[in-house]
């Protein structure tokens, strides 16, 4: 899953960024709502982690400016202002969800989690055959055993199962997986996918990722 978090404290987004990487999300950081715009007009991004209140372009106006916009991430606001008022306000303006400061980071990450869950059924867990993949846990399992995948090799089979059917261009891939920080090419994307396969074979899983030539990855 690729983030772009728009805050203009430098601990907090360099925490936010450090973390959210840890746990195996690509992160961009934007330090305020004009930077936020070009970030948004170069790349796709699945959640946008937002401050309302911003130097240049305050958060408000990048709510009212991606409205209509398509792709459309979706939207946490998190912020300081912890009135109803602007809870209200900003779910009017297009926001998924709204996490008021201070915050737990677990209380994040389950939000974070919560609105990646709304593309896909309302059943928690993806099942491919005997493959499960629990978005919450960030794990994948076979026949009820998990698989040691690292960070980028689970949010790659993540993103081919969420969106089973649909082929992924090598370069889609990439910008879910990589921030703009990157210095790797697409190319690390058939690296991922070979381990991947080696990793899901050897438990039993196969064919499940199949390519495409010419178009890229898919879980069909």
């Amino acid at each position: 899953m690729r983030l772009l978090v728009v805050e203009d404290s430098a601990n907090l987004g360099r925490d936010l960024r450090e973390a959210l990487t840890r746990d195996g999300y690509a992160v961009d950081l934007a330090v305020d709502g004009a930077q936020a715009q070009e970030f948004l007009t170069s790349y796709a991004y699945d959640t946008v982690v937002l401050d309302l209140m911003l130097p240049r372009v305050d958060g408000w106006s990048v709510l009212r400016w991606l409205h209509g916009r398509e792709p459309r991430p979706r939207v946490l606001v998190l912020s300081a202002r912890d009135q109803v008022g602007d809870r209200v306000e900003a779910l009017h303006l297009g926001a998924d969800d709204y996490l008021v400061k201070p915050f737990a980071y677990d209380e994040l990450i389950a939000r974070l989690l919560a609105l990646a869950r709304r593309r896909v059924a309302s059943e928690p867990t993806l099942r491919v055959g005997a493959l499960e993949i629990d978005p919450r846990a960030r794990q994948a399992r076979v026949a009820g055993n998990p698989l040691a995948l690292t960070p980028k090799e689970y949010a790659l089979l993540e993103a081919l199962c969420m969106e089973r059917g649909r082929v992924f261009a090598r370069t889609t891939l990439f910008e879910r997986l990589y921030d703009a920080r990157s210095e790797a090419s697409d190319k690390v994307i058939e690296v991922l996918v070979s381990t991947l396969r080696t990793k899901l074979a050897k438990a039993g899983v196969t064919r499940l990722v199949e390519t495409r030539r010419g178009y890229g990855y898919v879980v069909a």
